[in-house]
């Protein structure tokens, strides 16, 4: 039976510069299937952000989303400078080969299995990634043997505004606490209002999967207030990116909410023309970023993942 209404747990740990630390993470549909699509999250997100595209996708391939070191069930780290995209992006790498020997099957199972998915005879990996996420996936696959088949880049590009950037830094890592999850929903529809309309059950999915209650029974967001420190440094100017963009060979899909502040239009237009050649879609009355939970952006990324 595809595992499409309920995901399993699992996990692994990967090395940092201070010692081992377990990753937590997500598996949709038929475990051994051999179209895998990895699906990252935003700065203060989880793997939960996911679920509506996980379960759109599980019957077709299989859905793998991390909880990144310091948020969601992933271990917080001790050492807060070690929070950054070097370490993500190792992470991830370990993951992929994780999931790599997971459909690697060979003899007559594997081909019974490659028979019952109808997907591809191959194993692939494809990359939808939300902000943070979107980084790590084009740090990924601008390497050279990059695995990464197809490219989803969720609002996010090659510059990141400054403006933006203090914009997130001036509420991540602060830690807020509430006596109840309704008082933490309201403060959530207030930070993250540039989710776009989102229904109260959608909502009340963010606030479920994004909360932790605390020893002396207050609720706070589930994520390390330590993930902060890179942003604490200020910043000077915007981060350029192109270089990495530049060298992306893969197919790729630029997703935008169309009143985004950390991915401009002007960026996305310029993105179109430079390295992978990439496809633009962008969703009115949203800002940073597009959730992935309405049936028109559900549908928008699953065509493109699985395209002939």
């Amino acid at each position: 039976m595809v595992n499409n209404l309920h995901p399993k747990s699992d996990s692994f740990l990967a090395l940092g510069p201070h010692g081992f630390h377990r990753i937590h993470y997500l598996n949709w549909g038929r475990p051994h299937h051999l179209h895998v699509v990895v699906c990252a999250h935003g700065l203060t997100r989880n793997a939960r952000d996911f679920d509506y595209l996980a379960r759109a996708l599980a019957a077709e391939c299989r859905v793998v989303c991390p909880d990144m070191p310091g948020r969601g069930e992933s271990d917080w780290l001790e050492h807060k400078a070690d929070y950054g995209y070097p370490l993500y992006v190792n992470d991830c790498a370990t993951l992929m080969a994780r999931v790599s020997a997971d459909v690697a099957l060979t003899g007559w199972l594997g081909r019974l299995m490659r028979k019952l998915s109808g997907g591809p005879r191959e194993k692939v990996i494809d990359w939808v990634g939300t902000s943070m996420g979107g980084i790590i996936g084009m740090m990924l696959a601008a390497q050279p043997h990059s695995p990464i088949r197809r490219l989803v880049v969720n609002d996010v590009g090659a510059i990141i505004p400054r403006s933006a950037l203090q914009r997130i830094a001036d509420y991540v890592g602060k830690d807020p606490r509430f006596p109840t999850p309704e008082e933490l929903e309201r403060y959530l529809r207030v930070i993250a209002a540039p989710f776009g309309p989102l229904t109260d059950e959608q909502w009340r999915h963010l606030t479920l999967h994004g909360s932790k209650r605390h020893e002396d029974g207050s609720w706070g967001l589930a994520y390390d207030p330590g993930i902060a420190l890179p942003l604490r440094t200020g910043w000077a100017k915007d981060v350029d990116l192109w270089s990495i963009w530049d060298a992306i060979r893969c197919p790729t899909l630029i997703v935008r909410g169309s009143e985004s502040d950390l991915l401009r239009h002007d960026t996305a237009e310029a993105m179109l023309a430079r390295g992978p050649k990439a496809r633009l879609v962008e969703f009115p009355g949203i800002g940073h970023a597009p959730t992935f939970m309405s049936d028109d952006q559900i549908g928008t990324v699953r065509d493109f993942l699985l395209a002939p």
